[in-house]
């Protein structure tokens, strides 16, 4: 007997699967959270994306979504698929924090979701338990199983879901999941 999976939330992000194998259910976890930062990038203008949570920090709701590009390219490509690809702002913004005046965030989702896209291609039938290789940075050349790169971007989007809900609150009001 099979059980459809459970309807979409009411703002249109899709409810993580609450049984089932291991690899769906971190895979819809993670969905969960891609579509949260897009929510709360929702129905903001360009002002609005590119303003920080207070003046001391320059962290912004576009500033993440580009950061988050930058992660699901560097796990998923570099890690996973062991492929030598350059960060996807170019050299100087391996974080892909700095912003561009000319790249809002209709691009910025869009790079987004094509970097999404390319990982569930690099990651189709691969096994929990494959690995990949840090490239760089303090644990240079460990090994990493395919669940711990999901779990860690499962929590890299949780975390900054929680930095994209309080600058989301301080620019219009806006609360919630």
């Amino acid at each position: 007997m099979s059980i459809d999976p459970p309807q979409p939330l009411p703002d249109g992000r899709p409810i993580p699967l609450l049984t089932g194998d291991e690899l769906p259910m971190l895979e819809s976890w993670l969905a969960f959270h891609r579509a949260t930062l897009e929510l709360k990038c929702a129905g903001l203008d360009d002002v609005q994306l590119r303003l920080a949570s207070v003046e001391s920090s320059e962290l912004t709701l576009l500033r993440l979504v580009q950061h988050l590009a930058e992660c699901e390219r560097n796990w998923f490509q570099r890690v996973v698929g062991g492929l030598d690809v350059p960060p996807v702002y170019g050299e100087g913004n391996e974080t892909g924090y700095t912003l561009d005046p000319g790249r809002g965030i209709d691009e910025a989702l869009s790079v987004r979701r094509r970097e999404v896209a390319r990982g569930r291609e690099l990651r189709a039938g691969r096994a929990l338990e494959s690995v990949g290789r840090i490239g760089d940075g303090p644990m240079a050349g460990v090994e990493v199983s395919l669940r711990w790169v999901l779990i860690h971007m499962i929590e890299e989007y949780a975390r900054h879901n929680g930095h994209a809900y309080i600058l989301r609150e301080r620019i219009d009001g806006v609360t919630g999941a």
